[in-house]
Parts: structure tokens; sequence; C-alpha cells
């Protein structure tokens, strides 16, 4: 009796071994899950799993309230202007690891993950449009600042230029130059795009919320903010072996370059947002902590620090991942997110 390994090799077909397998530039079978060469990337795709939610779990009736009656004009300015920001940034963050990403893998185990990742990014849209609505707030108005407001349109517009870089039909990644830009775009996107922009990103929201407002929409926040920790850390570690897969040499000056250009845009943000301060929260504080996450991510690659001594303006920021859920079930209907192999704390200090 023929075992199935001999069938296999009757029709022609060789078994697929882990060794075969590469994150980009593989020769094993796209289609075959396992065996895994990356069991940490299904991983991922399993503690992913555990938290699931909706914004429609969450309860805004406070922020309705606040909205209308507590906040100031600049915690108003602050408010619209970081989801005007954050409702285009998600769909450009899905559309890069759906379309200029995903298909470029080799690995099924690491596209599975990525798939889920395309689905979170979907769900972060929906919750910031949520919000929107939920306040009343003009859509198109808020939806189009991106385009009419100059310092949030720059951080989307250096965005789109390294997606566009790498989502042409004709790129080639045996290429070694196409190659180290498909690595600098992913660093891109992994270590500033969602590792600090968007970690960033979502800090003057809770400040507002440690003040005891727009407590429904920071706690969308909170539930985003641990999805992106996972994106930016599993970025980080595909980036790493596609390094050391392909003995990727990268450019320190490009790498040099693009931290500047997102502290620039970042700076320019924060003064715009936080044009006046609000009550324990400046574009100091703000740009401070960006450059002290950008050293955090770039530690990680194993990269020179772009900002030596910069300092941890908001040391509670690490802590809003930390969701406890001790609510009465008739204000919210929020489960906590289940405990699984991954220590969410841990994961962060890692990135």
């Amino acid at each position: 009796m023929q075992n199935n390994n001999d069938k296999l090799s009757f029709i022609g077909i060789a078994p697929i071994r882990a060794e075969d397998k590469k994150v980009v530039n593989g020769i094993a079978d796209i289609n075959q899950l396992a065996p895994f060469k990356y069991p940490w990337a299904w991983e991922y795709f399993l503690n992913a799993n555990k938290n699931h939610w909706t914004p429609l779990d969450i309860s805004m009736t406070g922020d309705i309230s606040d909205y209308k009656h507590r906040l100031t004009d600049d915690e108003k300015h602050v408010y619209e202007n970081v989801l005007a920001y954050l409702t285009t940034a998600d769909i450009l963050a899905m559309r890069n690891i759906g379309l200029a990403v995903m298909e470029k893998i080799t690995a099924p185990e690491i596209q599975i993950y990525q798939a889920r990742q395309v689905y979170e990014e979907a769900l972060h849209t929906w919750a910031y449009q949520h919000c929107i609505e939920t306040l009343g707030l003009e859509q198109g108005e808020i939806y189009n600042r991106y385009r009419v407001v100059p310092e949030i349109n720059n951080k989307i517009q250096i965005a789109n230029k390294r997606i566009n870089s790498i989502l042409r039909s004709d790129i080639d990644l045996t290429d070694p130059d196409e190659l180290h830009n498909f690595v600098l775009a992913y660093i891109f996107f992994a270590t500033i795009f969602e590792g600090c922009w968007f970690y960033n990103g979502f800090s003057p929201i809770f400040a507002l919320q440690r003040r005891g407002l727009m407590k429904g929409t920071a706690e969308q926040l909170q539930y985003i903010m641990r999805d992106e920790i996972l994106h930016a850390t599993f970025g980080i570690r595909v980036i790493s072996q596609i390094i050391a897969e392909n003995d990727v040499k990268l450019d320190l000056s490009a790498i040099r370059e693009m931290w500047d250009e997102a502290e620039s845009a970042e700076v320019t943000y924060a003064n715009y947002i936080l044009r006046n301060p609000i009550l324990g929260y400046s574009s100091e504080v703000h740009v401070e902590q960006f450059r002290f996450i950008a050293n955090r991510r770039a530690g990680q690659l194993g990269l020179e620090e772009p900002f030596p001594n910069a300092k941890h303006a908001l040391p509670w920021l690490d802590e809003q991942a930390n969701i406890s859920k001790e609510k009465n079930f008739f204000e919210t209907r929020v489960m906590e997110y289940q405990s699984g192999g991954l220590n969410w704390e841990d994961e962060e200090k890692l990135a």
C-alpha cells in the first residue's frame, strides 16, 4: 500500500518542506499552510481572533453630552482633527497591507495574520465613523479635512509616497534595489505610520479621558491601540525576517531621512491640532512622546535610536493597552479581551 508521500511523488508533486519557505521570493506552495516555518505568525493570528470587538459594544452616551456641553473650542478642535486624520490613515493602512504587501508574501501563515490585519483596519475605520455619526458631526467636512488641511494632508502624502512605490504591478523583489525599497516601505508603515503616528496619535483623546471627558471614544481607541500594537510588532518581526533571509543591507542614510521626515510632519501636525494647549497636553509633549516611541520602534529592529535622550513624556500611555472592564452591565456590554498566549504589556515593551 502506498503512503500519502508516495502518492504525491507518483503524480509528480513533491511534499512541501518548511525550509523551502521564505517570507518573500519563496518557492513553496503558497496554498499550503503547514508545515509551519513561522509558527509565531500563526500565534499572532490566533491571538488576534481572541480580541474581537465592535464599535457598537461601547456606550457613546456620555460623549454626546461632553461634546455639546463640556468641551472647549480648543478641545473640539483637537478631537475633530484627530478623527479627521485617523479616518483616512486607517484606510491607507488597510490598502498598504492588503494591496501592496500581502500579495508579495510567499508564506501563508504570515498572509493569514495580515488578512486579519486588513479586517481590523476596516473595523477601526468603522469605529471612527461611529464616533462621527454618534456626535452628529458633518461627515463630509470631517472626512475632507485631510484634503484641505495641509498639516493633515502632509502626513497622508508621505504615506501615499511609500505605498505607491511598492504598489506597482511590475515590482520584482528578486531585484536587490526593489527589495530594499520594499523593506523601507514596510519599515515606514510598521514602525512610523502604525508604530508611532497611530500609537502617539491616540494620546490627545486619552488626555481628555483622563479628565473624565469623551470616555466612549477613548475606549474605542483603547481597543484599536491593542490591535495596533500587534500590527507594529508583527510588521517589525516580518521585516527582520526578510532582512535576515535575503541579507538586506539597509541604507542607514535613507532610514535617517525617513525618521527626520516623519518627525517634521509630526511637529507640524501637533502644532496645528494643539495650536492652543489643552489642560494636561501640549504640542511639545506630543512631539517629545513621538521621539521616545520612535526610539523604541527603532530598537526592536536593531537600529540606532533616531532621537537620543528623548524623554517618556506620557508615562501613562502604555497603560492604555491594558484595558480592565469592571463596569456596570447596563452601562456598557464590552467584554474583556480574552487572555491567551500573548502578554499584551510585554508585547508593547518589546516594541
